[in-house]
């Protein structure tokens, strides 16, 4: 069963929407307890990078977030929830992601406009099995995560990023599945199934 993460913010419902599109069991929990018998993880994630390390916290749930990691449950991030898996960002500078990844998520640099608002190009890196081909997707970003070894498909605007990440049980996308159409309900479904 995938258990999503609602940490009192975000696009809960359209995610819980792709699920219940794929066919994939899962519940809704709001409090570390009850990650306790997590199989798969799902955290959405929309808002502010500060906001949402500082639920984590008064919820209790980034301790059962990393006892869940590190023993090799699957977990997914979407957009803010990717950014989360890193260790500290731009946009709320003291506060602390997960760090379950290496490295700091920016502000993007080099764009015409911020938000990156809309649809925009996926180019997956060999090895990506969440995004196999090339596709767009639909992105709501200004901060970036930075292209590391865990990096398996990158997105340009203005500077070129991470947009999916892969590392053992743990992966993200910087795009919103939940609103890019059938690519979108493929890579929770490719996820999901994994």
């Amino acid at each position: 069963m995938i258990t999503v993460v609602d940490y009192g913010a975000g696009n809960l419902r359209s995610v819980v929407n792709v699920l219940d599109t794929i066919g994939a069991a899962h519940c809704v929990i709001t409090e570390g307890a009850a990650l306790r018998d997590a199989t798969k993880v799902l955290l959405p994630g929309v808002g502010h990078f500060g906001q949402l390390a500082r639920a984590l916290d008064d919820r209790g749930l980034r301790g059962p977030l990393l006892t869940a990691v590190a023993t090799g449950v699957p977990l997914l991030g979407i957009c803010l929830g990717m950014q989360i898996l890193f260790e500290s960002s731009d946009e709320a500078t003291g506060a602390h992601g997960l760090g379950v990844l290496t490295g700091h998520v920016s502000r993007i640099e080099g764009a015409d406009r911020l938000p990156h608002m809309g649809w925009n190009t996926v180019t997956p890196q060999p090895g990506s099995t969440l995004v196999p081909t090339e596709q767009r997707f639909y992105f709501a970003n200004s901060y970036c995560c930075p292209a590391t070894g865990a990096t398996a498909a990158t997105t340009a605007y203005g500077e070129t990023f991470a947009t999916v990440v892969q590392a053992g049980p743990v992966s993200g996308v910087q795009f919103h599945p939940e609103k890019s159409g059938r690519f979108g309900v493929d890579v929770v479904r490719r996820w999901a199934e994994a």
